[in-house]
């Protein structure tokens, strides 16, 4: 029998057999391409099933039927989810009273998308749908917010940004202690297992700091490893999203953390930061997206920074990234695989590089 009723359809799931082993094998494979044979790792830290706290979800409407769900392997096309070994079973349990929201919108008319992440206080909506939105239409969102204690539901037509349909409470996610009202719709770790297993092998890999010390981070999003980082070391964070910088920022100021920390908006693939911009950091902390830090890697591996922290969720941009690392003269000290995706064939992985004393 299988995992999920929606196994072979939905492409959620490329196997029905979590085979955690093989995750270990994809990172020591992509750190070998990038020539590092025999790289030191960790074992895998595999995370719990029905914890995924992120749904990122698309939407059709075909003669008055809804359908709501993760799209069809390379198709466009939207399997109406009816159940999900991954997600928070919160999560699905919204699944049908939003889809009698969906069906009564006047702005979903064919196609929309509907991002749901579970914040600390319920969940943070984001509906983006394929026409306007009407007075009736913020109504029933405004009733269905108050029904299921969401604390805020944001919309959005096309590609327009996202605006607050309702905000019943403040949204919260905190990390590492310090409370964030994240952008509607933006990125969050897969799990809060996840990130706690990232967040250690991070602070793990970390040189030997004091209070004075400074940390370089990239692509820091809304702050999932930056408040952690402010607790060893105060931290250069750049993110290019504006919403996201803008939500650490108010967290930072809020928390009475700016002589701890500052965060600054920079688009690292059109302005990647320079290696004189590094230099005298006792470390580099990246998490970019998942296409890799082309652009920026070969000014990083030019700062000589004495220790760099990749944390990666695609092994074939790690391995291009990493071989550039290679050929400056780093090594790897160590590395962490974390299953985040089961019944998958991703890996989120934490490796630490150390430059060679020449």
């Amino acid at each position: 029998m299988s995992h999920c009723l929606h196994f072979g359809i939905c492409g959620g799931c490329a196997t029905d057999t979590l085979a955690a082993p093989q995750k270990s094998l994809a990172l020591s494979q992509a750190l070998a391409r990038a020539g590092f044979a025999d790289a030191p790792l960790s074992p895998l830290v595999e995370t719990p099933l029905r914890s995924r706290r992120r749904a990122d979800l698309g939407a059709t409407r075909k003669a008055g039927d809804i359908s709501l769900g993760l799209h069809r392997t390379a198709s466009p096309a939207v399997v109406d989810m009816r159940e999900c070994a991954l997600l928070l079973p919160e999560i699905v349990a919204l699944l049908p009273d939003l889809r009698i929201l969906l069906r009564s919108l006047q702005a979903f008319r064919s196609t929309g998308a509907v991002v749901i992440n579970w914040l600390d206080n319920g969940p943070d909506i984001l509906l983006r749908m394929d026409a306007a939105f009407t007075g009736p239409d913020r109504t029933k969102i405004i009733a269905f917010a108050r029904a299921h204690n969401a604390p805020r539901i944001s919309i959005a037509t096309g590609a327009e940004l996202p605006e607050p349909a309702v905000i019943l409470q403040t949204p919260a996610i905190s990390f590492s202690g310090v409370p964030v009202d994240p952008p509607p719709g933006g990125f969050l770790q897969a799990s809060r297992a996840g990130e706690a297993a990232i967040i250690a092998a991070v602070l793990a890999g970390l040189p030997k700091l004091s209070l004075k010390s400074r940390i370089v981070e990239l692509y820091a999003g809304a702050g999932t490893l930056s408040f952690a980082l402010a607790q060893h070391a105060r931290v250069e964070a750049y993110e290019g999203d504006a919403s996201a910088t803008q939500s650490q920022d108010k967290a930072i100021r809020l928390n009475n953390l700016a002589g701890r920390m500052r965060v600054t908006q920079r688009d690292l693939h059109r302005r990647p930061l320079q290696a004189a911009d590094m230099a005298g950091a006792k470390a580099v902390v990246l998490d970019p997206p998942y296409a890799g830090a082309t652009t920026q890697m070969r000014f990083l591996a030019a700062s000589g920074v004495a220790r760099i922290i990749y944390v990666s969720c695609n092994p074939d941009a790690l391995a291009t990234d990493a071989a550039v690392l290679r050929r400056a003269g780093y090594l790897v000290r160590n590395a962490t695989p974390i299953d985040q995706f089961p019944y998958s064939e991703n890996v989120e992985s934490v490796v630490v590089f150390e430059k060679l004393k020449s």
